[in-house]
Protein backbone atom coordinates (compact mmCIF):
# COMPACT_ATOMS: atom_id res chain seq x y z
CA UNK A 1 0.00 0.00 0.00
CA UNK A 2 1.44 3.55 -1.04
CA UNK A 3 2.21 5.85 1.79
CA UNK A 4 -0.52 8.57 2.42
CA UNK A 5 1.10 11.64 1.23
CA UNK A 6 1.89 9.97 -2.00
CA UNK A 7 -1.50 10.20 -2.83
CA UNK A 8 -2.40 12.94 -5.66
CA UNK A 9 -5.22 14.51 -3.04
CA UNK A 10 -2.17 14.96 -0.79
CA UNK A 11 -0.29 17.42 -3.35
CA UNK A 12 -1.05 20.82 -4.75
CA UNK A 13 -3.28 20.69 -7.77
CA UNK A 14 -2.21 21.36 -11.07
CA UNK A 15 -3.63 24.97 -11.65
CA UNK A 16 -4.85 25.77 -8.84
CA UNK A 17 -5.55 29.58 -9.08
CA UNK A 18 -9.26 29.77 -9.93
CA UNK A 19 -10.29 32.82 -9.51
CA UNK A 20 -8.67 36.15 -9.18
CA UNK A 21 -10.06 40.31 -9.60
CA UNK A 22 -11.03 43.25 -8.69
CA UNK A 23 -14.40 44.18 -9.80
CA UNK A 24 -16.45 47.45 -9.46
CA UNK A 25 -19.78 45.06 -8.49
CA UNK A 26 -20.71 43.53 -5.38
CA UNK A 27 -18.73 40.54 -4.00
CA UNK A 28 -20.15 37.54 -3.66
CA UNK A 29 -19.58 34.66 -0.77
CA UNK A 30 -21.22 31.95 -2.27
CA UNK A 31 -18.95 32.72 -5.92
CA UNK A 32 -15.61 32.83 -3.31
CA UNK A 33 -17.08 29.06 -2.14
CA UNK A 34 -17.39 27.44 -5.21
CA UNK A 35 -14.52 28.45 -7.17
CA UNK A 36 -12.44 26.74 -3.71
CA UNK A 37 -14.39 23.77 -3.49
CA UNK A 38 -12.46 20.50 -4.29
CA UNK A 39 -13.26 16.66 -3.66
CA UNK A 40 -9.45 16.47 -2.76
CA UNK A 41 -9.81 19.46 0.00
CA UNK A 42 -10.72 18.45 3.97
CA UNK A 43 -9.84 21.97 4.46
CA UNK A 44 -11.12 25.20 3.37
CA UNK A 45 -10.61 28.55 4.47
CA UNK A 46 -12.51 31.91 3.59
CA UNK A 47 -11.69 35.56 5.07
CA UNK A 48 -14.04 38.28 4.17
CA UNK A 49 -13.28 41.49 5.09
CA UNK A 50 -16.29 43.85 5.36
CA UNK A 51 -16.52 47.78 6.07
CA UNK A 52 -16.59 48.62 9.59
CA UNK A 53 -17.85 51.99 10.99
CA UNK A 54 -15.30 53.31 12.69
CA UNK A 55 -11.38 53.59 12.55
CA UNK A 56 -8.84 54.65 14.93
CA UNK A 57 -11.74 56.03 17.28
CA UNK A 58 -13.02 58.14 14.52
CA UNK A 59 -16.54 56.98 12.99
CA UNK A 60 -16.58 55.97 9.63
CA UNK A 61 -19.33 57.27 7.45
CA UNK A 62 -18.47 55.31 3.83
CA UNK A 63 -15.14 54.71 2.24
CA UNK A 64 -13.85 54.37 -1.28
CA UNK A 65 -11.51 52.25 -2.59
CA UNK A 66 -8.99 52.81 -5.78
CA UNK A 67 -6.72 50.50 -7.70
CA UNK A 68 -3.56 50.80 -9.67
CA UNK A 69 -4.26 49.00 -12.86
CA UNK A 70 -1.75 46.63 -11.94
CA UNK A 71 -3.58 45.28 -9.01
CA UNK A 72 -4.85 42.40 -10.48
CA UNK A 73 -1.45 41.26 -11.59
CA UNK A 74 -0.18 41.73 -8.51
CA UNK A 75 -3.13 39.52 -6.66
CA UNK A 76 -2.18 36.43 -9.17
CA UNK A 77 1.39 37.01 -8.11
CA UNK A 78 0.76 36.89 -4.14
CA UNK A 79 -1.52 33.63 -5.24
CA UNK A 80 1.54 31.98 -7.51
CA UNK A 81 3.54 32.29 -4.23
CA UNK A 82 1.07 31.21 -1.72
CA UNK A 83 0.38 28.18 -3.86
CA UNK A 84 4.26 27.68 -4.23
CA UNK A 85 4.39 27.77 -0.20
CA UNK A 86 1.52 25.53 0.61
CA UNK A 87 -0.37 22.26 -1.27
CA UNK A 88 -3.04 24.11 -2.24
CA UNK A 89 -5.75 22.69 -3.98
CA UNK A 90 -8.11 25.66 -5.14
CA UNK A 91 -7.52 29.32 -4.30
CA UNK A 92 -9.69 32.55 -5.36
CA UNK A 93 -9.45 36.26 -4.10
CA UNK A 94 -11.76 39.08 -5.22
CA UNK A 95 -11.36 42.74 -3.97
CA UNK A 96 -13.88 45.58 -4.32
CA UNK A 97 -13.15 48.71 -5.56
CA UNK A 98 -15.91 52.09 -6.05
CA UNK A 99 -17.75 53.11 -3.26
CA UNK A 100 -18.71 51.40 -0.35
CA UNK A 101 -20.91 51.53 2.35
CA UNK A 102 -21.00 50.09 6.14
CA UNK A 103 -21.23 46.70 5.85
CA UNK A 104 -20.48 46.11 2.57
CA UNK A 105 -17.89 43.40 1.45
CA UNK A 106 -14.58 44.53 0.52
CA UNK A 107 -12.29 41.78 -0.58
CA UNK A 108 -12.94 37.89 -0.12
CA UNK A 109 -10.17 35.79 -0.05
CA UNK A 110 -10.69 31.25 0.15
CA UNK A 111 -8.22 28.40 -0.34
CA UNK A 112 -8.53 24.84 -0.06
CA UNK A 113 -5.89 22.24 1.01
CA UNK A 114 -6.02 18.84 1.61
CA UNK A 115 -6.11 19.48 5.90
CA UNK A 116 -7.17 22.33 7.66
CA UNK A 117 -4.25 23.98 9.19
CA UNK A 118 -3.00 24.05 5.51
CA UNK A 119 -6.06 26.09 4.75
CA UNK A 120 -5.85 27.82 7.54
CA UNK A 121 -2.47 29.12 7.08
CA UNK A 122 -2.48 29.87 3.61
CA UNK A 123 -5.57 31.82 3.74
CA UNK A 124 -4.05 33.99 6.27
CA UNK A 125 -0.88 34.15 4.26
CA UNK A 126 -2.97 35.14 0.98
CA UNK A 127 -4.98 37.88 2.93
CA UNK A 128 -2.14 39.60 4.64
CA UNK A 129 -0.02 39.95 1.63
CA UNK A 130 -2.42 40.65 -0.48
CA UNK A 131 -3.20 43.87 2.16
CA UNK A 132 0.62 44.85 2.51
CA UNK A 133 1.53 44.57 -1.18
CA UNK A 134 -1.28 44.97 -3.58
CA UNK A 135 -1.68 48.79 -5.21
CA UNK A 136 -5.47 49.13 -3.65
CA UNK A 137 -6.11 52.37 -1.55
CA UNK A 138 -8.76 53.47 0.39
CA UNK A 139 -10.14 56.35 1.10
CA UNK A 140 -12.22 56.88 4.73
CA UNK A 141 -14.80 59.28 4.86
CA UNK A 142 -15.68 60.19 8.89
CA UNK A 143 -18.70 61.54 10.15
CA UNK A 144 -16.81 64.68 11.69
CA UNK A 145 -16.18 65.66 8.08
CA UNK A 146 -12.87 64.53 7.63
CA UNK A 147 -10.99 61.67 5.66
CA UNK A 148 -8.09 60.34 5.03
CA UNK A 149 -6.62 57.92 2.39
CA UNK A 150 -4.89 54.49 3.49
CA UNK A 151 -2.57 52.72 1.61
CA UNK A 152 -2.73 48.96 -0.06
CA UNK A 153 -5.73 47.76 1.20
Amino acid sequence: MANANEHPGEQAAQDPIKLIGVRENALSVDEVFQAVGDDAAGGMALFVGTVRNHDAGADVDALGYSCHPSAEAEMRRIAEKVVAEYPVRALAAVHRVGDLRVGDLAVIVGVSCPHRAEAFDACRKLIDDLKHEVPIWKHQRFSDGTEEWVGAC
